[in-house]
């Protein structure tokens, strides 16, 4: 192929960039549907590969596979939200009670070494009395009537991103061998040999995270539910569901399981307090120092460290999706160095 001019390339890249730009430009609001059907169609792509060598056309296996995660995330969601909605009623008005009436200071409060003088001035300045429950809590009784909104709006935002990204994971499962084969293609033409392995190590670090995050914290929100409920805390649904979702996030589940303990200890159930927030402690120090590492580290040949800083760098630059598209950026980043080492040690030394 005879190269192009100097000039004509300038104008190619040129265009090349303003189109992206644009096109990015345009799809800004859409953006986060496409990350999600992408982060999902890779996680689950293992599954559409089977259903594709058991005889199923692609164009079937994508509406399969659609529909079947349309209700995974969709009834879950349904049948949670309507569970959440009853006990925020009751969480309404316990509110409220507390504040007419304030909250008695539980008598093992002061039987705690070292910090129970203090323990028990604190709660009874602040929750004993109605006054000070009052000033403590603002306008927390309008927590169930205010907002309804706003609340709306952002639901109908989110279905709207939900519709979208199930819309273009049918396309990627239909279309996504043809997708890949171009991208193949023009990574190869623009980075060489080596892209084939960077794109691979991207795809192995977005299964590897969506496993590491999203199973191990959903199982962590069952185990830990299941404890909730044996302890006989109040609303365990409500606490294994923000259980599962924040442990997503490593170190996120202990905000909960300490919040559920000190919920217990302050009905005087301080046992059954110390034995979930112990239970608690085992069952996330055994997920994130075991479980998470192998099933990440093992997949994406990157150091857990490394992992850590993508998914909270990612959390904390792209919102939720940036949990899983944090880790691929790193491992990208790291690929291209590794790359540029191994040639720079393969050149022989000019000093020599």
């Amino acid at each position: 192929m005879t190269p192009l001019p100097t000039s004509q390339l300038i104008a190619r890249v040129v265009l090349v960039a303003a189109v992206t730009l644009l096109a990015i430009w345009m799809l800004w609001r859409f953006l986060p549907a496409l990350a999600w059907a992408a982060v999902l169609a890779i996680a689950t792509w293992p599954l559409r590969e089977q259903l594709v060598r058991g005889g199923s056309r692609p164009a079937m296996a994508a509406i399969l596979l659609t529909i079947l995660l349309a209700l995974a995330l969709i009834v879950p969601l349904v049948v949670l939200g309507i569970q959440i909605a009853r006990e925020a009623f009751f969480v309404v008005d316990w509110v409220r009670s507390l504040r007419e009436s304030g909250l008695a200071t539980p008598g093992w409060i002061g039987e705690v070494p070292f910090v129970g003088g203090f323990a028990t001035a604190w709660w009874e300045s602040h929750l004993a009395s109605p006054e000070a429950a009052k000033e403590l809590l603002g306008r927390a009784e309008s927590v169930g009537i205010v907002h309804w909104t706003q609340f709306g709006t952002q639901l109908a935002n989110r279905l709207a991103i939900l519709g979208f990204t199930l819309l273009t994971l049918f396309f990627l499962y239909r279309d996504g061998p043809q997708l890949l084969d171009d991208t193949k293609v023009i990574g190869g033409e623009l980075f060489g040999p080596q892209a084939k392995r960077i794109g691979r190590d991207a795809i192995n670090t977005v299964r590897g995270t969506v496993n590491g995050l999203v199973l191990v914290g959903l199982a962590e929100g069952v185990i830990l539910g299941f404890a909730y409920v044996a302890a006989g805390l109040g609303h365990p649904v409500l606490f294994g569901f923000a259980t599962g979702v924040l442990a997503t996030v490593p170190f996120g589940a202990p905000v909960v399981y300490t919040v559920a303990a000190l919920t217990l200890a302050a009905e005087a159930k301080v046992t059954a307090g110390i034995l979930v927030f112990a239970f608690g402690s085992l069952v996330v120090f055994v997920a994130d120092h075991f479980v998470r590492p192998t099933l990440i580290s093992g997949s994406t040949r990157l150091p857990f460290l490394w992992v850590l800083l993508g998914i909270f760098g990612g959390l904390e630059t792209f919102g939720l999706v940036g949990l899983f598209l944090g880790p691929a950026i790193i491992s990208i980043g790291l690929a291209i160095w590794r790359d540029a080492a191994s040639l720079s040690a393969c050149e022989p030394d000019a000093t020599q």
